[in-house]
C-alpha cells in the first residue's frame, strides 16, 4: 500500500502558483489510512515515554497565553500541567516511522515543487510532535515562525499533518491568506514579535481563516505566514505531526539557534 496520495506534474505547478499567492495549500486525505495509524500509534507511544528533548505546557511563554498551570484538567489520563507535554522535539530521530514519512517521496516531491530541487530536513526548528490537551493548552498569539528563525531567506516550509480532527473548538491553527508577503512597521509587532492587538492591525486580524483539518490531512504553509491558535476547549487530546523544509542554498546564519543542529539532505 503507497503510504502517500501522488500527485502529477500539472497539478504541482498549480500548488506552487497557489501557495505562492496564499502562502499555504490544504491537501485533503494525504496520508493514507495504513501511514496515519503507523503515526498515531508511535506518537501514543512517544507520549506516553516521555523521552526528551520535550516541552512541558507550563514552560511555554507564547503570546497570548492565557490558561495557567493550576487551570488544566487532569481527566482523560492527562497528567497535571506541571507535566503535561506540549511538544515533543526532535521528531525526526524517534521512531523511523516519523522519518519514514519526513522522507515520503510524495511529499518531498510537493517540496520539490515548492522549494525546489535540493532539499533539507529542518532539524532545529519544528521537528516535533503538537499537542493540545483538553480544556486547556496555550493559546497562541499572531506571529509568523520567522520571528525566532534566521536564515539567508524567509522562505521555509512548514508540512503540518493532523494525527486528529482539528478546528477551533481543540486549538486549531488560524491563519491570515497571504500575509506572508506584508511587511509590517515594526511598531505594529511587539517586542517580541508577535501582531499587536491593536486598530491598526485589525481590518487585517479580521480576514483571519479558521482552519478545519480530518486526519491524514496535510496543511503546508509557509513561514512568514501569520499564524495563531487558540486553547482546546475538547476533551481529547490533539495531535499533529510537524517537519520544516529548506532549500539547499537557504542557509541558516552563523551563531543563531538555528545552527545548533545540522539540517538533513534529503535530495542528491
Amino acid at each position: 500500500m503507497n503510504a502517500l496520495a501522488p500527485i502529477t506534474t500539472a497539478a504541482g505547478l498549480d500548488l506552487r502558483a497557489t501557495f505562492a499567492h496564499d502562502g499555504y495549500l490544504i491537501l485533503p486525505g494525504f496520508a493514507d489510512s495504513d501511514m496515519l495509524a503507523r503515526l498515531q500509534t508511535a506518537t501514543q507511544a512517544e507520549l506516553a515515554a516521555k523521552r526528551p528533548p520535550l516541552e512541558y505546557e507550563s514552560a511555554t511563554d507564547y503570546a497570548g497565553r492565557k490558561v495557567q498551570a493550576d487551570e488544566f484538567s487532569d481527566s482523560q489520563s492527562i497528567q497535571p500541567t506541571g507535566t503535561t507535554v506540549r511538544r515533543l522535539l526532535e521528531a525526526f530521530g524517534r521512531d523511523d516511522i516519523f522519518a519514514e514519512w519526513a522522507k515520503s517521496p510524495a511529499l518531498l516531491a510537493i517540496m520539490q515543487t515548492l522549494l525546489g530541487e535540493q532539499l533539507l530536513l529542518v532539524q532545529n526548528h519544528h521537528n516535533c510532535i503538537m499537542t493540545k490537551h483538553p480544556h486547556g493548552g496555550t493559546r497562541t498569539g499572531w506571529h509568523r515562525d520567522t520571528r525566532y528563525w534566521h536564515y539567508t531567506r524567509p522562505e521555509l516550509v512548514n508540512a503540518w499533518l493532523a494525527l486528529d480532527a482539528e478546528s477551533p473548538d481543540n486549538g486549531g491553527l488560524r491563519i491570515i491568506p497571504g500575509s506572508h508577503v506584508i511587511e509590517f512597521e515594526p511598531d505594529r509587532l511587539d517586542d517580541a514579535l508577535f501582531l499587536r492587538d491593536d486598530e491598526r492591525n485589525q481590518e487585517l486580524i479580521a480576514k483571519a481563516l479558521p482552519l478545519t483539518l480530518q486526519p491524514g490531512d496535510l496543511l503546508l504553509f509557509h513561514s512568514h505566514l501569520l499564524h495563531a491558535a487558540g486553547a482546546n476547549r475538547t476533551d481529547q487530546i490533539k495531535h499533529s505531526l510537524v517537519f520544516t523544509y529548506r532549500a539547499a542554498d537557504n542557509q541558516p546564519l552563523p551563531g543563531t539557534r538555528s545552527m545548533r543542529l545540522p539540517d538533513i539532505a534529503l535530495t542528491e
